[in-house]
Formats: structure tokens, sequence, C-alpha cells
């Protein structure tokens, strides 16, 4: 076992698409209640209940209790620092990937393939025929 913080416990709790609803939506600074946050998260009131325990018990959130309601809230500034940063680094959803694949013209053209040039210009390279 390596020493120093299990930082794989808290990517685990981030890691789930609920839990990372609820926190995204804590972002803005605000506090929300339970059920504010399941409708977000797209859970039940009791789903929620167990992802906020858990969120609480590691540190990420705090609780404030109004009379009958509790509110949630990002624990600090750095639990908002990681979430930020997570965010920068993860895709938006609607960015999509180009689909490259062999019949792609680009690369039935040229391409790198370990340490030489392959596709159209590899085989010309290779043959030395330049007609093309």
């Amino acid at each position: 076992m390596t020493e120093g913080p299990n930082i794989a416990r808290v990517a685990v709790l981030i890691g789930d698409n609920a839990r990372a609803a609820v926190l995204s939506a804590l972002m803005s600074g605000g506090a929300l209640t339970a059920t504010e946050l399941a409708d977000i998260a797209g859970v039940t009131r009791q789903t929620i209940s167990f992802h906020l325990a858990k969120l609480h018990d590691a540190g990420l959130l705090e609780v404030e209790r109004q009379g009958r309601h509790r509110y949630y809230r990002l624990a600090g500034p750095d639990v908002a620092q990681l979430l930020e940063s997570l965010m920068g680094m993860a895709p938006r959803a609607d960015e999509t990937r180009p689909q490259i694949g062999p019949r792609d013209p680009a690369l039935r053209k040229a391409r790198i393939c370990y340490d030489h040039l392959a596709g159209e210009l590899g085989v010309v390279q290779t043959t030395g025929d330049r007609s093309g």
C-alpha cells in the first residue's frame, strides 16, 4: 500500500453521475435541499440521501439545517477548485470526437504507422512512384 492521500476514494465519489450532477449544481456557491438536488441528479429522494451522505462523510459537502430543511453546499473553496479543474479536463456534452477510421480519405492519403509514413504517400515514397 502506498503512503499519502487516497485520491481514488474521492475520484470514485465524484465519478458517479448523480454525485457529479450534485457537485456541479452546487458550484454556484449556493445551497440546495435534497429534493432540489434529487431533481437535478434525476434520482429519487431516497437515492439522493445515500449520495449526499457519502459526499458529506468524505468532506465534500456541508449541511446546514434551517427548520425542518437541510441545505447542502460545497464544503469549501478547495472542493470548488478541484471540481473546476476536473470540469476543465472533461469534454462538453455537445462536443463530439471525430470518427476517424480506415476509410477516412485523409488517413488513406497519409498517416504515421509506428516509425514510418503509411497510406498512399507512404507507398509512393517506398516504391519511388511520384505520379500521384
